[in-house]
Formats: C-alpha cells, structure tokens, sequence
C-alpha cells in the first residue's frame, strides 16, 4: 500500500473515531452569566373584578436583564444537576383595554431552579440538555400607578411552582477548566396577581409567566 494511502486511511479513522470523552465525574462547574428574562404575563383567567375592568384587558410583563450565577455538579463525565441564583424585577402594563397602563410595579422574583442534565461530548463542543422543577417566589410588589385611583391599597403575586425545560452549550477555553456557555431555558409557570382595596379584594386574575431566560458567560470546572 502506498505511503499516501496508509496516511489516509489513518486521517480517515481518526476523523471517524468518537472524540474521548473528558473525565469530568466528581468535579463542580461554577458559571457566571448576563441573562435575558422575557416573561409573558398575559391574563389567563378573570377570578373578581369589583371594579369594572374593560372588556378584553390584557397585560405583559417587561423584559430584563440581570447578572447571574449558576453550579453544577458532574455526577458522571455526563449527568450533572445544576442550580441557578438571581433576582429579576418586572413591571406589569396593560395592552389591549388599558393600553399603557401600569399595573404592576417592580416585581422581585427569585425563580429557584434545579435541573438535571445530560451531556453530549462532540469533540471540543459540549452541547446539554436538561429539566427540572422551579419554585417562583416573589419578594416583593407594588401595586402599579394605573391602580391607585382605583382605590387599591395593596397588591401580592403567588409563589408558584413549575418546570424548567434547558438546552445549552459549553466550549471550552483552555485545559484549566474555563469554558464559553451558551444556555437557554423555558419555564411554564403561573401566577395569580390580587389587588386589595384595604382588606377586600378588588381584582384576581391568573397569568401565565412562562419566561424563556436565555444566559451567556464563563464557567470554571474545578
């Protein structure tokens, strides 16, 4: 056999060859991101209204950005549970009935997550997939401007639990451990929003959340 077609063949194998997967059993992945939170808000259910809200109103909570932690730890070189930290804050305006109006204002949520994740090693690009429950819980609101004339007084949204569906992507940088990540995620979770007119309710109507949060940043496997 010529000398090109041994090189060949042996190219041919290589490429062919699964890539060896990295021996990452045992090790905690810490990742710091900028995150987008892009929650829907929409009305899905009108449970009382004392105070005559116009037919068809419909609402949508604001987007943010927030900084972002998230660990995991690898069980196996690829099942790992992950779980993230942060804080995000939203208003809730009115779209069609009360165009503009504000309904909600400043909304702190911390949404705890953990999901469990299974790994696929493609060579140098470490694409996961994941799922997992949240727990979306609300530290703090206030009723929006738009509401006060209305004779509201105070306002809270329910702590609810969901599901997290993930999807992401880690590119390592170096052989020390620092990678690029690539993550997206879609919750399904509802809420149910109540203004108080003192200690009467005046409104209650249930949204859907159902945030896509979508991150990028740095991880450090160690």
């Amino acid at each position: 056999m010529k000398r090109s077609a041994i090189l060949g063949t042996a190219l041919f194998a290589m490429i062919a060859s699964p890539a060896q997967a990295e021996d990452r059993a045992g090790t905690v992945q810490a990742k710091v991101f900028a995150t987008a939170v892009m929650p829907d808000g929409e009305i899905t259910r009108v449970d009382v209204d004392t105070v005559g809200l116009p037919a068809g109103t419909q609402t949508e909570a604001n987007d943010n950005v927030v900084p972002t932690v998230a660990v995991e730890y690898f069980f196996t070189d690829n099942f790992s549970v992950e779980t993230i930290c942060c804080l995000t804050q939203h208003d809730v305006d009115g779209t069609t009935g009360l165009p503009g109006a504000e309904l909600v204002s400043d909304a702190k949520l911390i949404p705890a997550t953990f999901t469990a994740k299974f790994h696929f090693d493609l060579g140098s690009v470490k694409p996961y997939i994941g799922a997992g429950p949240t727990y979306f819980m609300f530290i703090d609101d206030e009723p929006g401007a738009a509401t006060i004339p209305l004779g509201v007084t105070d306002f809270s949204l329910s702590d609810e639990f969901g599901i997290a569906l993930q999807a992401g992507v880690d590119v390592p940088l170096n052989d020390s451990g620092m990678a690029l990540s690539l993550d997206a995620k879609r919750y399904f979770v509802d809420t149910t929003a109540t203004w108080f007119a003192g200690n009467t309710v005046a409104i209650q109507t249930k949204h859907k959340l159902d945030p896509w949060v979508v991150s990028a940043g740095l991880a450090y496997r160690f």
